[in-house]
């Protein structure tokens, strides 16, 4: 439809010169003394129209002529930028596929050609067509690249030289983004050297944005972790946990597991107390870690009323008949409890009674509840619910204290021949 347009414009122009200058008898006469030149007005206005023509192809020309050696230049910047990106793409494909040292030359190859490139940019003058910050962005991940290779072949000199060079670069802001990222990928090399410290240093100097990136917590947590620093370790999980960086079953495992960590580290009651403050509202509900908490209280000699507030709190869910705490944590409980039978008041007493009818075939609960009747020398009772608990109880310390308690009552009632054959059983387990 466009070409039907012009071909009607060009029949329509040529109509039109055909009318004005075909019966046009004007005629134009040049003095130039002692000539005379008479000319028509048609020829006089083709004259200056070819003038015209003439004078623009020679400007055109001239021209042409001159801007040669800039289109040269520009010519050789164009194909030192497409040898820098061949060179750049290359080592990132040998990088990928396995081939360090050739990447590595590859990478090495491209930061040559963009300083040649920016060389030569600033020696012409002509920075119109070179983008500087696209330029160091370029040069920014060409030295990760190379460093990477480096890191691949266990040479940390390269990767070091490499490393400061990409540091040393200019902050532009999109070069300072790819800052960013070199950073973390060198606090994950200071992990994988075994040096936590480092990766922290490095961590501490990303901007506070960056910083808090599910990426940069990660790492943040690893190296939290290899330098045994179990609080700054709990935190950055809790911050991941939040950003929902796990899965919900594997971000409590993990905060659960540091948890356990942080009481664990305590020397006396009072780094436990502090370390058990410290804990969420959420995590001091879990079972795992009131009973660890509670044991650990105990094994540092400190308040067994304390512990079993602690433990006040589970017990209910703990003994619960469709419960869904692992016997081993049962028995972990029930070791607690036991350490502080001598001290123990009438309420957990009655708990204690109460969840042994409530339950009358466990047998962990009738180790407890024998046992503490044998504190409060109730020898009966402690005598047959001791030996219906010896009969069934799984957990191999419990087995063998359960004997030794009967051993302790047949000795009571003078029965040396039944505290022998206790005594021998609990030798056998």
């Amino acid at each position: 439809m466009r070409s039907a347009l012009w071909l009607l414009a060009l029949f329509g122009i040529a109509v039109a010169v055909a009318l004005v200058a075909g019966n046009n008898q004007a005629v134009v006469t040049l003095f130039w003394p002692p000539h005379r030149i008479d000319i028509s007005f048609n020829l006089l206005v083709l004259l200056l129209a070819g003038l015209f023509m003439l004078l623009y192809v020679a400007l055109r020309a001239f021209t042409a002529v001159f801007s040669l050696p800039a289109e040269a230049r520009r010519w050789r910047a164009q194909q030192k930028e497409r040898a820098m990106y061949a060179a750049f793409m290359d080592a990132l494909s040998h990088l990928m596929a396995g081939r360090f040292i050739r990447a590595a030359k590859l990478a090495q190859n491209a930061i040559t050609q963009e300083k040649s490139l920016s060389q030569l940019a600033r020696t012409s003058g002509d920075v119109s067509s070179y983008n500087a910050a696209r330029a160091t962005q370029l040069r920014l991940l060409a030295h990760l690249l190379a460093a990477e290779s480096a890191q691949s072949l266990q040479n940390k000199a390269l990767r070091e030289e490499h490393l400061q060079q990409a540091l040393e670069t200019s902050s532009h802001r999109i070069a300072q983004e790819t800052r960013e990222g070199v950073q973390l990928r060198a606090a994950r090399w200071a992990l994988d050297d075994r040096d936590p410290a480092g990766a922290l240093e490095l961590l501490g100097q990303l901007p506070q944005g960056a910083a808090r990136r599910t990426l940069a917590l990660r790492i943040r947590l690893r190296a939290t972790r290899q330098a045994k620093q179990t609080a700054q370790a709990l935190d950055t999980a809790r911050l991941l946990a939040k950003h929902r960086a796990f899965s919900p079953g594997a971000a409590q495992s993990i905060v659960r597991g540091l948890a356990l960590e942080l009481l664990g580290a305590a020397h006396d009651p009072a780094q436990l107390q502090t370390a058990w403050q410290s804990l969420d509202a959420a995590e001091r509900a879990m079972p795992e870690l009131v009973i660890h908490a509670a044991s650990r209280l105990m094994a540092l000699h400190g308040d067994a009323d304390l512990a079993r507030s602690w433990l006040l709190q589970v017990w209910e869910p703990v003994m619960q008949p469709r419960s869904e705490i692992s016997d081993n944590l049962r028995v972990k409980l029930i070791q607690v409890l036991e350490q502080g039978l001598d001290s123990i008041d009438a309420s957990w007493l009655a708990r204690i009674e109460a969840a042994q009818q409530l339950r009358p075939r466990d047998a962990n609960l009738q180790y407890l509840a024998g046992m503490a009747c044998l504190k409060r020398q109730l020898w009966g009772k402690a005598q047959q619910l001791l030996s219906q608990a010896a009969m069934a109880l799984q957990d191999a310390g419990l087995h063998r204290n359960a004997w030794r308690a009967l051993a302790l009552l047949a000795e009571q009632r003078d029965d040396a021949e039944g505290a022998a054959r206790a005594y021998k059983r609990a030798a056998e387990v």
